[in-house]
């Protein structure tokens, strides 16, 4: 008897110690790739910086749309912020990815507990009862029963079973990772509508100062027009003028005046577009764009940055790389699949029937308890190639988003070079149409002049009207070139979306209708789904959210 034991102590002693070694291997084993940023070519400056065009290094773009001094587009961005329905949809996302990483985390836990319970009738006839398995003490029972036809019983149980599938090769906790990371890529993205809407309400605000300026150009030059054409009747009916002069500047008048409609219908649009961007039914905006109507001006001088900040700073750069993380990831959880998994199970219950004199009631008897437990594996191995395909195919999708991640860099920098270039050359043409334009109005006035004293005809006073026109119109687009260039220059190096940090990607009457619809828990608190800019975050396995 104390070698028995002795055994059954050392094959119990043995047991745990393999159970102990399989946990600590669970631990320790990842199958698949390690996520590691691709490398891409990045200059060390700009080329358009490079003509001694504007300052570069480190700056600062959380508010950039400051450098316009404009009170005005402060507030529409400040409103834009708060009301936006585009940017609340992507922090419904932020919220929706984080709830997904909370259900990944619950599967590196037991992933089946569930509490059983029944009453069954049993009835069985009497060559079943003779041939089944407990055939002595069923026949004994039948015939306690009195008859020989049968066994009739009712049998009542109740209990707990779980089951765990062993985190063997790290295909939980590479699950983990890749919603870990497809959930700062949804941070990301939030980062990126708040980027765009910026640079969209302030390109806005621009194109409305702008239209609003030719509008008054056309409307300043149509009544210069007017006048000329009063001088050309009052000479005509003297005999002074011909009939073509008269023509000539009633003409010139209608030319003028038919651009005034195409610009009040874009202006309105424009208008139309702002009000969507601030969250609201296109409508009246006076009351938002009360104040001087001039185009934003830009400051004389611009810090550009470097180009290696694009990789940290951009969020669609950011997300870019966090769904090629989380793919990666993706990889390690099909190569999963390829071995055994191991798992374990346990059934613990209450087990009671009615035969020879048991009374259901005694089902909570501790001796009526029943237990089931072990270790076991499965192990898919004639899979006809589903599995190393699946690996193949998660594999192909990593490559892909690597090669659309170094395509996004490259293409973040073009962007850059082409609103710089564009920034810079509006520039230098703005100086030259300012001189063009105070020359025509210089030549308009001597050629109005002249004509008033019969030296010249309407002819030159027309080409004069037409030049000075042309040249105001001219500038003024430019002028606004010039701001919307640089609002594409603070957009494209990722500006603009440092603004929310520490405040909650979701508005509190929106958090507050959630609340009162779904049991949230802790996840809309805002340091549960709003993690530190720029999120350097290292996935490990979190505890559930429950």
């Amino acid at each position: 008897m104390f070698v028995q034991r002795r055994t059954t102590f050392n094959k119990s002693r043995r047991q745990c110690v393999v159970l102990a070694a399989v946990f600590i291997l669970s631990g320790c084993i990842k199958v698949g790739p390690d996520f590691h940023r691709p490398d891409v070519a990045v200059p060390s400056d700009w080329t358009e910086a490079g003509e001694n065009q504007g300052e570069t290094g480190p700056a600062d773009y959380r508010s950039w749309w400051r450098v316009f001094n404009d009170p005005i587009l402060d507030r529409l961005i400040d409103l834009a912020y708060r009301e936006n329905l585009t940017l609340r949809i992507a922090g419904a996302r932020v919220l929706e990815a984080r709830a997904l990483l909370g259900i990944v985390v619950g599967e590196y836990f037991p992933q089946t507990q569930q509490g059983f319970g029944s009453v069954h009738y049993n009835r069985t006839s009497r060559g079943s009862v003779q041939t089944g398995t407990q055939q002595s003490s069923a026949s004994q029972s039948s015939a306690s029963l009195g008859g020989g036809s049968g066994l009739s019983f009712w049998q009542s149980q109740i209990g707990l079973t779980a089951s765990w599938e062993l985190d063997f090769w790290g295909k939980y906790r590479r699950a983990i990772e890749s919603a870990d990371a497809s959930w700062l890529a949804s941070v990301a993205d939030y980062d990126n509508a708040l980027v765009a809407l910026t640079a969209d309400v302030a390109n806005s605000y621009i194109t409305i100062r702008t239209l609003e300026t030719r509008l008054d150009i056309a409307r300043r030059n149509t009544q210069t027009q007017r006048e000329n054409l009063n001088i050309a009747e009052a000479r005509f009916k003297y005999g002074t003028a011909t009939q073509l002069d008269l023509d000539q500047a009633e003409t010139s008048l209608n030319t003028t005046l038919a651009t005034t409609p195409s610009l009040e219908a874009q202006l309105r649009q424009t208008k139309h577009g702002l009000s969507v961007l601030l969250g609201m039914a296109p409508g009246d905006l006076s009351g938002y764009l009360n104040g001087p109507a001039t185009i934003p001006v830009s400051p004389p001088q611009v810090v550009f940055g470097i180009p290696a900040d694009l990789l940290r700073r951009r969020p669609d750069i950011r997300a870019a790389e966090h769904r090629a993380a989380a793919q990666s990831a993706q990889i390690g959880v099909a190569k999963a699949d390829l071995y055994p998994a191991f798992s374990l199970s346990g059934t613990f219950g209450f087990l009671s029937t009615d035969i020879g004199g048991a009374s259901l009631s005694d089902m909570f008897n501790w001796s009526s308890r029943f237990i089931q437990a072990g270790p076991s594996f499965q192990w898919n191995i004639l899979n006809y190639g589903r599995i190393s395909n699946n690996v193949r195919l998660q594999d192909a999708r990593l490559q892909e988003l690597l090669i659309t991640y170094q395509n996004m860099v490259l293409t973040a920098q073009q962007e850059v070079e082409d609103n710089l270039v564009a920034f810079l050359r509006a520039r230098d043409r703005a100086e030259f149409l300012a001189r063009s334009t105070a020359a025509a109005a210089r030549s308009l006035n001597l050629a109005v002049l002249q004509y008033q004293q019969g030296i010249k005809d309407f002819t030159t006073v027309l080409i004069a009207q037409q030049s000075l026109l042309n040249e105001q119109d001219s500038l003024a687009t430019t002028m606004g070139s010039i701001a919307s260039s640089l609002v594409g220059v603070y957009r494209a190096l990722g500006g603009g979306w440092e603004i929310r940090e520490g405040k909650e990607l979701v508005p509190p009457e929106i958090r507050k209708e959630m609340e009162q619809r779904t049991d949230w828990g802790k996840l809309l608190a805002p340091a549960s789904y709003n993690p530190p800019a720029p999120p350097e975050h290292k996935p490990g396995v979190r505890g559930p959210d429950w």
